[in-house]
């Protein structure tokens, strides 16, 4: 791509980065599953995550989905305070996710809440979950990050009295036990603490995103502790019930201490296209 980014761009780049999400994962993804088969000392979830590691040869191979639950899309789109759009740029985003859903191809799974009619191209009301940030330069990045139920039902918010600290190690342990092996396992564990009740959800989410071989002392101790559960693999028992735990943080108001904890599954789906200058970046 050369010269100005067109609406016609940002659609097909829109379909690029969802197949390349659906399809492939983040090398650090594949790393931590590795690491995790070689520890593995259990046979049965030792020949889970042999099969896991399969299934993601295969998906990468064949360019199909690695998992048949497709999610639902959640964007973060960095935009160049310096870069110029003369088109709608959420259109064309929408228009992409509606070409994937029958070029990837992706399971329809946006529903209306209540009467839980199905739009039937993963688009509806409020979805795709688009979010923006502006950065410095002319270029466009967009993040895709496809986001199964059988996690993010498993996912919970609390909001703490600013002086139960102490307590969010056991809201978090409490949180994974809970969900056992429903979220398909070994999980990668995304914890905000701060912001306000959506803020903290949000911040839980963005997490996910952070390199898997990254963590500080906090974040070290909470998996070290995730994994003396037992739930392991498919919660079929074994040594590694999480991959990776990352926390974000924000102020928040003196009175309050909201924290969310988001629940992803082995399947940590994410990629990234950027668009600028004389290049297109995957």
């Amino acid at each position: 791509m050369k010269g100005r980014i067109t609406y016609d761009d940002v659609v097909l780049a829109t379909v690029k980065v969802i197949r390349k999400a659906q399809t492939c994962l983040p090398s650090d993804v594949i790393a931590a599953l590795e690491r995790a088969y070689e520890k593995e000392e259990s046979e049965t979830a030792r020949s889970q995550l042999g099969a896991i590691l399969k299934n993601i040869e295969i998906a990468g191979g064949k360019s199909v989905p690695m998992c048949q639950d497709t999610g639902i899309l959640v964007f973060f789109i960095e935009i160049g305070r310096s870069l110029i759009l003369d088109f709608d740029l959420e259109g064309a985003i929408i228009e992409g996710v509606r070409r994937a859903t029958v070029e990837v191809p992706l399971r329809p799974n946006a529903v209306s809440p209540l009467s839980r009619k199905n739009s039937g191209d993963n688009t509806g009301n409020g979805l795709p979950d688009i979010n923006y940030t502006f950065v410095e330069g002319k270029k466009l990045t967009i993040m895709v990050a496809p986001k199964g139920a059988g996690s993010e039902n498993m996912s919970t918010l609390h909001m703490f009295n600013p002086t139960e600290v102490s307590k969010i190690r056991e809201f978090v342990l409490e949180t994974v036990l809970k969900a056992g092996g429903m979220p398909c396992p070994p999980i990668v564990v995304g914890i905000g603490i701060g912001g306000s009740f959506d803020k903290a959800a949000r911040l839980a989410k963005q997490a996910l995103l952070m390199d898997m071989n990254d963590m500080n002392n906090f974040e070290l101790e909470l998996l070290k502790d995730i994994n003396t559960l037992g739930i392991g693999t498919m919660g079929m028992g074994g040594s590694i019930t999480a991959l990776a735990v990352h926390v974000k943080q924000a102020y928040c108001h003196t009175a309050s201490l909201p924290v969310a904890v988001n629940i992803q599954c082995w399947a940590n789906r994410h990629a990234k296209i950027t668009l600028g200058g004389n290049n297109e970046h995957l």
